[in-house]
């Protein structure tokens, strides 16, 4: 893990700043001698600047995407808890922790330290930039923002806007973060109870139906209590809140409600999308309820270069990170 100290005012697009920003990043690979093999991957919510370890099959040696043949960037997102600037953060003006004082960041603030990030490490073209879920929120605002920096796109279920679904279930899952009575505590595990539930709503939209069926049935027809789907749940959100922070969960989703790339622009949501004229490789889960298909189908549709492929998978959303095999087949195939 490396990481890049901006030690200038850096503006938000509410109109707020943060007085400096921490950017924790990774690379993988070498850059070869025309500079042309940069592969770059925005990560999703409660992921980091490991790509290696979130996304097995995929990044790594003998994957589709080998750091012996691309040079790999992956950063830290602006408000997480694993090493950029975010609640955690000591705020340098008061000389303690941000808390529940770090302002309100969108996709773009996030894409903005991105950038930031890029001219330091003098990348001057981004072969290929990819990113599901929240990654792909990062992909798409990135080649509106610099469309001649970017040759192609890689987006994982994703859309062009978080949508009024999307939205409802953040909502939810803050309510749950916020009914904890510790919650704004300035201690970093106020609302670990909170997010406990609210990770434990999240899993109810990341997998599918059949999954649970198939992983969490109980056989013994006499059972009254401490069902495996219960335990399941419970180790779920234990796991998240021993590996992430609420006030971070709660920030970023948050950020994720904020999503959408025709804001401030004058143009249309479909207008945005024609613009993007990269040759665009689009891959959606046929179980994914958190962001169904239909998302990606509007993406390609106005996409003018776009080719979507739909994997049939049972893995729900999780699939974008789970079905490694067949998603570097199909993208095998369009490189």
């Amino acid at each position: 893990m490396q990481v890049y100290h901006y030690n200038d005012n850096f503006l938000l697009e509410n109109g707020g700043s943060l007085p400096a920003i921490t950017i924790a990043y990774t690379t993988l690979g070498k850059l070869n001698e025309d500079a042309s093999n940069v592969v770059w991957i925005c990560h999703a919510l409660t992921a980091n600047a490991e790509v290696e370890k979130w996304w097995p099959g995929i990044v790594g040696e003998g994957c589709i995407l080998d750091p012996s043949k691309y040079f790999i960037v992956c950063a830290n997102i602006l408000g997480s808890c694993y090493g950029s600037s975010g609640p955690l953060s000591v705020n340098p003006v008061q000389g303690k922790p941000y808390f529940s004082d770090f302002p309100m960041i969108t996709i773009r603030d996030m894409v903005k330290a991105h950038i930031l990030l890029r001219e330091y490490l003098q990348i001057k073209k981004i072969e290929l930039l990819a990113g599901g879920s929240m990654g792909g929120y990062q992909a798409l605002e990135w080649s509106v923002m610099e469309p001649e920096r970017i040759n192609k796109l890689f987006l994982l279920a994703t859309s062009a806007t978080e949508s009024a679904w999307g939205i409802a279930i953040h909502t939810a899952q803050r309510l749950a973060i916020e009914a904890d009575p510790t919650w704004k505590d300035l201690t970093i595990h106020a609302g670990s109870k909170g997010l406990k539930a609210a990770r434990a709503m999240g899993m109810l939209t990341y997998r599918s139906y059949n999954v649970m069926m198939k992983t969490q049935v109980d056989t013994d027809a006499e059972k009254l209590d401490n069902y495996k789907a219960t335990s399941y749940i419970q180790y779920q959100g234990d796991k998240l809140v021993n590996r992430f922070n609420a006030y971070s969960y709660w920030l970023l989703t948050k950020a994720m409600d904020s999503h959408h790339l025709a804001r401030g622009r004058s143009n249309t949501l479909i207008d945005i999308l024609k613009k993007i004229t990269q040759p665009t490789l689009i891959i959606g889960i046929s179980s994914d309820i958190l962001c169904p298909v239909i998302e990606q189908k509007h993406i390609a549709e106005a996409m003018p270069n776009a080719t979507l492929v739909e994997i049939d998978s049972e893995y729900g959303h999780d699939g974008f990170l789970i079905e490694a095999e067949k998603i570097s087949k199909i993208l095998e195939n369009w490189l």
